[in-house]
């Protein structure tokens, strides 16, 4: 069943107002709400649901408001929920004609709307903010062929991970998961277990590394030893296994890891170390950054103006990128998306150093300009070149006020998503500064702001 259509009806309640008659129509988020052709986004987002009968979905117009707002003004989905019965100006930006003291939909509601929606639909609203943003003169289409590339570390939800904690957790999550499925262990270690976990964490905080060692080897044997019993009950019951092989596969990836680089003649690791049990898809990356020397996370690839246009610098693009690729080798995937989103061949792509030797296709391979360069160096591209640096403080807000520091998403797809989101909440705070320093100009030019006569 596809969404229902949400229209304006433009029909009057004898005991309810209207809100477009009891708000301020110049505010910008009224106006915002006016420019965007939702019509558009509910077309990329149909598509992702079918003419089968059964219960219509929630509007595309509200949920794709919703996940606007989210990003645009940094809220969870609980703020979110609290914030939009109480503003009459987020209803009116999700499509309501007339103010709601309830929730039209749950909080559960967002999951799974953004599950559903993926990366490539979600990428409809980055398209549709640089479309306002040229529409309201706020972004030159020229603009749009001279881009910085970068990339920057998208942190997942997840605790510090040391080889103690890991331990001792996937031991815990293996026998609560013997216990819900009534395999019973010959022991727990419940009590042994989170003593060896204290004494550890004591021994490395006073530098005492022999013992602390000494119990980390105790973690290790625990949790070996509650691996072998379950083994032991799927030969008994073979219907544990599916119930138990992801788990007994991720401890494995626990007990396995070594900490240290791998020394010469070393044989090489079956499987990549593991840094949380829950989101087993964390990689650790080393940007070389004294304050955080490891990031726990996904890289994401971020695309602005070379530019800065009349709104301020736009982000035309952010992907997220596992594998922990080398920079120079993400401008193969990230080329084609920047184009798909901007509809504008790019002609130069300005980037750090990190980029030498990448792996553009032709002829994109002579645009990339990087820093350091010195053949094709012309005065011009060395001017350009000086602007580089512009796209770091766009990543800082992106980290600080768009939800791309932490992110709160499940699994891979959950990684890529919220990259998109990010970007797209930061075009849409763009634009409403942008209307309302707009605004406020028209309203000096006209005089409404005058200065008070004195007596």
């Amino acid at each position: 069943m596809r969404p229902r259509q949400q229209r304006e009806t433009g029909q009057s309640d004898m005991f309810r107002a209207r809100l477009d008659q009891i708000l301020n129509l110049d505010h910008e988020l009224v106006r915002l709400a006016r420019l965007i052709d939702w019509s558009f986004i509910e077309t990329r987002c149909g598509a992702a649901y079918s003419d089968i009968a059964g219960q219509p979905p929630l509007p595309t117009r509200l949920m794709a408001g919703l996940a606007i707002l989210k990003h645009t003004h940094d809220l969870s989905d609980e703020a979110l929920c609290a914030r939009w019965i109480e503003n009459p100006y987020f209803q009116y930006f999700c499509g309501e004609e007339f103010f709601r003291h309830d929730l039209p939909f749950d909080r559960s509601s967002l999951t799974r709307w953004r599950q559903r929606m993926g990366e490539e639909r979600l990428g409809a609203l980055v398209q549709e903010s640089l479309a306002v943003a040229v529409k309201t003169k706020a972004l030159r289409i020229a603009d749009l062929t001279e881009v910085i590339v970068d990339t920057t570390v998208q942190e997942k939800a997840v605790m510090f991970p040391t080889d103690a904690r890991l331990l001792d957790r996937a031991r815990v999550r293996l026998v609560k998961l013997a216990k819900t499925n009534g395999a019973g262990l010959r022991q727990s270690y419940a009590r042994v277990g989170k003593f060896a976990l204290i004494k550890h964490q004591r021994y490395a905080h006073a530098k005492q590394f022999k013992r602390a060692n000494r119990s980390l080897r105790t973690l290790r044997t625990y949790l070996g030893r509650v691996m072998r019993d379950i083994e032991r009950r799927i030969k008994e019951r073979p219907d544990l296994n599916t119930v138990f092989r992801r788990e007994l596969f991720n401890a494995g990836r626990v007990l396995a890891h070594k900490r240290g680089r791998r020394k010469p003649g070393d044989p090489l690791p079956v499987h990549a170390p593991i840094y949380s049990l829950h989101a087993p898809e964390v990689e650790c990356i080393g940007k070389g950054k004294a304050h955080k020397p490891y990031e726990f996370g996904v890289k994401v690839s971020v695309t602005t103006t070379l530019k800065a246009s009349p709104g301020g610098q736009f982000v035309l693009n952010a992907k997220a990128l596992p594998g922990r690729p080398y920079d120079g080798h993400t401008l193969a995937p990230v080329i084609p998306a920047i184009e798909a989103t901007t509809g504008v061949e790019v002609m130069r792509i300005i980037a750090d150093a990190g980029y030498r030797g990448g792996n553009a296709p032709a002829p994109y391979n002579i645009r990339v300009y990087t820093a350091g360069q010195k053949r094709r160096m012309t005065d011009r591209i060395k001017r350009l070149m000086r602007r580089r640096s512009a796209v770091e403080p766009v990543i800082g807000h992106l980290k600080a006020e768009h939800r791309m520091n932490r992110n709160h998403l499940a699994h891979t797809t959950g990684d890529a998503s919220n990259a998109v989101l990010a970007a797209a909440g930061y075009n849409f705070r763009r634009l409403l500064a942008w209307l309302a320093n707009w605004l406020a100009l028209i309203h000096y030019t006209l005089g409404a702001y005058q200065k008070p006569q004195s007596a």
